[in-house]
């Protein structure tokens, strides 16, 4: 029989000793293994599909939805988990899959009332569900019912076992470290580009209880180092740490609340200005308490390196600058940690932080003619800073333009050299080279 273009194509980059890339295997490509839910042993989980249809001009990249095949971990390993809440209810976000003019999909569906999951992705395959396509081909998203704003009715006791019980069962599997560096709400996702950050998400919002989802997980927040480590654990009690924030897209004042999101100033004064994100305000504007200005809070189990302390207060490394919140005397509102920092090496000026840890140009086949490469943000890591992480990133893009692998390189990923870590660099992850910066213990 003779060779389709695929496997012509795969055959002469073998040959030819192309190194990084990997297309998929037909099975992978028709999905052609049991559809059967991926969930822990005991967990009421069943599967429904969602669409994965041609909905125009094959030709056009656009016309097909709500996923793309790929044969991860082989083709591209799968490093993050990504919780979201769904702001419609759960049957509404079935119908919502199911229908491919709209174009998302996530690979979990979780209920509100009895935690009942339901598999709509495999997980082998890409769910068009984070907003950066480099998190989407590496991740692994989990929907909750609910509605940010009105966070704790939606999110039940039954909704955090059901999630916890699942992220744990993904983490096992695909040796997910279990950290706020790998395990992101959808508002930590990166945007992938400066002009992008402010059209990126902030579910599941405040009121999901972090500290109650990664205690469930099998990672509470206990000290780990010594007390006045630079290295801490965010812990605010949710239940204490009430908070008012305001739904800006109304326009209304949310009620008083358990939060686990601690507002960040820019000096150590109740009446100072909020923090200001200048991916969010490039125009210099004061941070506001808008429950979408995910720049102005931090979030409870979020790791930060301590910049500076006054009494009753704590200053962190955020968003390449200081950033204070509040740290009353007999509060835990920090839990000293053992773990990795990453800094600038000896001598760096300022490093650029990339939302996507994309290939070089010059690391793709020299007849693919659509080779996408990071740009910065608009975020750095100055010299004298420091933030949480240190852990490799896969560096790699997934090429998936049409739905039926039609054109040259289609559904390939594309494999680079340059090593990437990851770094908590604000609210939202990012990623530095790693020939940028050092990655040490964290140390008092």
């Amino acid at each position: 029989m003779k060779p389709d273009r695929r496997t012509r194509t795969a055959l002469a980059l073998i040959s030819a000793g192309v190194l990084g890339v990997a297309l998929l295997t037909p099975s992978a490509e028709a999905g052609a293994e049991t559809v059967r839910p991926e969930c822990p042993r005991g967990l009421d989980c069943d599967w429904v599909s969602a669409a994965y249809r041609q909905t125009g001009d094959p030709a056009d990249k656009e016309a097909y939805g709500n996923y793309d095949t790929a044969d991860r971990p082989r083709s591209n390993a799968v490093e993050f988990i990504v919780l979201h809440d769904t702001e419609v209810d759960y049957d509404t976000t079935l119908k919502i899959f199911q229908d491919p003019a709209n174009k998302t999909s996530a690979h979990y569906v979780v209920r509100s009332a009895d935690g009942h999951v339901t598999q709509m992705v495999k997980n082998k395959d890409v769910a068009w569900q984070a907003g950066n396509w480099y998190l989407n081909t590496h991740s692994i998203g989990i929907e909750q019912e609910g509605v940010a704003a009105e966070g704790a009715k939606w999110y039940t006791d039954a909704m955090y076992r059901s999630t916890a019980r699942l992220v744990r069962h993904l983490a096992a599997v695909y040796d997910i470290p279990l950290d706020r560096q790998h395990i992101l709400g959808h508002d930590g996702v990166p945007p992938t580009s400066a002009a992008g950050t402010r059209n990126m998400h902030w579910d599941p919002g405040p009121y999901w209880d972090w500290n109650r989802f990664m205690a469930l997980v099998g990672r509470p927040t206990v000290p780990s180092a010594s007390q006045g480590s630079r290295l801490v654990t965010v812990s605010a009690d949710f239940a204490k740490n009430t908070q008012t924030f305001r739904d800006c897209e109304k326009g209304v004042d949310l009620p008083v609340q358990g939060s686990s999101a601690v507002p960040l100033h820019t000096a150590p004064a109740e009446d100072a200005p909020l923090f200001s994100d200048p991916g969010l305000h490039p125009d210099g504007a004061p941070g506001t308490d808008c429950a979408a200005d995910w720049g102005s809070k931090i979030s409870a189990t979020q790791q930060v390196v301590v910049a500076d302390r006054a009494p009753g207060w704590t200053a962190i490394w955020w968003y390449g600058q200081k950033a204070w919140f509040r740290t009353p005397a007999g509060t835990r509102v920090t839990t000293p940690t053992a773990g990795h920092i990453v800094r600038p090496k000896a001598g760096k000026g300022d490093v650029p932080v990339y939302g996507v840890a994309y290939p070089e140009k010059a690391e793709y086949p020299g007849d693919f003619t659509k080779p996408a490469v990071g740009a910065p943000l608009v975020y750095t890591i100055k010299a004298g800073q420091a933030y949480p992480g240190g852990g490799l990133a896969p560096t790699g893009y997934f090429y998936a333009p049409t739905i039926d692998s039609s054109l040259p390189y289609d559904h390939t990923y594309f494999r680079g050299t340059e090593r990437y870590v990851t770094v908590q660099i604000g609210h939202r992850i990012g990623f530095v080279k790693a020939s940028d910066v050092d990655v040490v213990r964290a140390r008092s």
